[in-house]
């Protein structure tokens, strides 16, 4: 495109960046949406009986139906809240995950365009630093509720995710022992050439599956909200598309988590063969590089809602116990241990 060439390289950064930001929202929410359907006809599934099968052709129609609900259903604030904090913390959950994909190297190159929003050389600290402000927004949500329920609920989602972050961020020291580089994207270069690092980095990638089903409060980690404990935990008295923000959030986050561990340890778009481990060299091979992610992330998203279904709930001191009893001394040694084998290596 002419036009696009008489631009400064400033307002082509803005431009493409721009872009890659409306792509990237354009995939996710229906992403989001399409992942709770599925986790309904999942839950069917095992639990042998019909699942969501009514709006539209086999159902398909169903997460705009249950958009438009969201929407039309009454906004009801409590009298007792407090009222800013409990408006502005559904949208503090949410917020985090969505940036955390702008880290994200989704593809290699479509044309002249790397696909990562932002090509950070420090992509996995901007991650947990991310990540961790969403704790924030369930605190204020509990909080603000001024129950007991919603206020347990955000004290035990506080603790639970402060203790797991440390485990996942333990988790990753060895793949960057590894590859030598905090940039996401030169992560996905190395195993292009030297195979995936699940391979290289076993434990690591179980320390941070496991701390991610803690991170996202999914089973069997879902201590914080919990409905035969605690209601419906920190999101007790919220509805309409305040509750919805929550839900929109814990589903981002599964993604999130999803590409993450598809980045660091399963090559993100790569695969080793076909000559699918290189960057793409066209539009269609750009195109088949992101298919081949999306495809790696749908995987672990299943694996999130099949986990859901099948497992028991932790009680909570068993929960505690296995973050900082098991797992954040497994990821000192596993740091130890792939040091000195690096070390003998060289």
């Amino acid at each position: 495109m002419s036009w696009i060439e008489h631009l400064s390289p400033a307002q082509q950064f803005v431009l493409f960046s721009t872009l890659k930001v409306l792509c990237v929202i354009v995939v996710l929410l229906p992403t989001i949406a399409y992942s709770v359907m599925a986790e309904r006809r999942v839950s069917a599934a095992i639990q042998d009986r019909v699942g969501p099968n009514r709006v539209g052709p086999f159902g398909l129609l169903q997460p705009l139906a249950d958009g438009l609900k969201f929407i039309l259903k009454e906004d009801f604030t409590p009298a007792h809240v407090r009222k800013v904090f409990f408006w502005i913390a559904p949208a503090i959950a949410m917020v985090p995950a969505f940036m955390t994909m702008a880290v994200i190297p989704f593809g290699s190159t479509l044309g002249a365009q790397k696909m990562v929003i932002a090509d950070l050389n420090v992509g996995i600290l901007y991650t947990f630093g991310i990540v961790s402000l969403g704790v924030y927004g369930i605190i204020l949500a509990g909080y603000a509720s001024n129950s007991k329920y919603p206020f347990l609920g955000a004290i035990r989602s506080t603790a639970q995710m402060i203790s797991y972050e440390i485990a996942m961020g333990l988790s990753v020291i060895p793949v960057f022992l590894y590859v030598g580089d905090l940039n996401l994207g030169q992560v996905i270069s190395y195993q292009s050439n030297h195979g995936w690092l699940v391979l290289y980095a076993p434990v690591s990638f179980v320390i941070f599956l496991v701390a991610a089903f803690a991170e996202t409060n999914r089973l069997p980690f879902d201590l914080p909200e919990c409905e035969t404990e605690l209601v419906a935990g920190y999101h007790t008295e919220y509805s309409s598309m305040k509750f919805a923000l929550f839900f929109l959030g814990e589903y981002a986050n599964m993604i999130a988590v999803s590409a993450m561990m598809v980045t660091l340890f399963f090559g993100g778009w790569t695969l080793p063969f076909w000559g699918l481990d290189q960057p793409a060299t066209g539009i269609l091979g750009g195109f088949l590089h992101i298919g081949i992610f999306m495809g790696k992330m749908l995987m672990f998203m299943l694996m999130f809602i099949w986990v859901r279904w099948m497992l028991p709930r932790f009680r909570y001191d068993q929960l505690m116990d296995l973050g900082w009893r098991r797992f954040v001394p497994l990821g000192l040694v596993n740091i130890v241990a792939t040091a000195i084998f690096l070390w003998m290596r060289a």
